[in-house]
């Protein structure tokens, strides 16, 4: 049992490695976001792996945390893109080919 319990340590380690390989590479804002979602999951796993591991159970209450925090940022983002594409596609739909950031920024200016 301790032997399954290390490879899985083992495994959660390798893709964490992995993980954080794309969050540093990542092309994109979305991709280095899929890799903190992915970094906040294999924490919850690595800490399950743990509790079974040592008998701690508080572990699987910390894993919990994690879990819901990471729910909660990765909804935060995808409202984020949603707001960012709407602003988007409402200065390219005045015709002007800007976007509602260029605008805003242009009436500041005239200010």
């Amino acid at each position: 049992m301790n032997l399954l319990l290390t490879l899985l340590q083992a495994a959660v380690g390798a893709a964490s490695l992995l993980a954080l390989w794309r969050l540093v590479r990542g092309p994109g804002l979305a991709d280095r976001v899929v890799a903190i979602d992915l970094l906040s999951t294999l924490a919850v796993g690595f800490l399950v792996i743990r509790s079974a591991a040592t008998g701690f159970w508080m572990y699987t209450d910390v894993a919990l945390g994690i879990g819901l925090i990471g729910v909660v940022g990765t909804t935060a983002f995808a409202t984020f893109v949603e707001h960012r594409a709407r602003e988007a596609r409402e200065g390219a739909s005045a015709g002007t080919g800007e976007t509602r950031a260029e605008q805003l920024g242009e009436r500041e200016a005239e200010k």
